[in-house]
């Protein structure tokens, strides 16, 4: 069994209050056929918007010895989720010390991040 190349972080967009999911489910998922059309192996870690625990986390970061961890834009770009953007790239540090880090600009350019950092042509 091979492992899977590229963990994906970000937030799951159904579960966040006053807001329409359907464009970035939509997005996601034209994201995750760029990975398959790059032949990268993927697993998408949504995070419910209300439960963004460490250990939730830490449990995504540990199935895999990921070759590079994507952090979604949803995570690190609001300023009052800077400490949550802090504690992923630190737990990313700690529980996937071997993944280079990378981030995406919209939910379906995770693969076009991914591939700056893996030796996948």
């Amino acid at each position: 069994m091979t492992s899977t190349q590229v963990l994906v972080l970000g937030f799951d967009p159904t579960t966040i209050p006053g807001y329409d999911p359907a464009p970035v489910v939509e997005a996601i998922e034209r994201g995750q056929r760029r990975f398959v059309e790059y032949g990268i192996s993927c697993e998408l870690g949504l995070l419910p918007f209300d439960d963004t625990s460490d250990d939730r986390i830490a449990t995504l970061l540990r199935r895999e010895p990921y070759a590079c961890v994507v952090i979604g834009g949803g995570i690190r770009k609001e300023e009052e989720l800077l400490e949550l953007f802090e504690r992923v790239v630190n737990l990313v540090r700690v529980h996937a010390p071997q993944a280079a880090i990378a981030f995406n600009s919209r939910p379906d350019d995770g693969a076009d991040a991914a591939r700056r950092w893996l030796s996948v042509a």
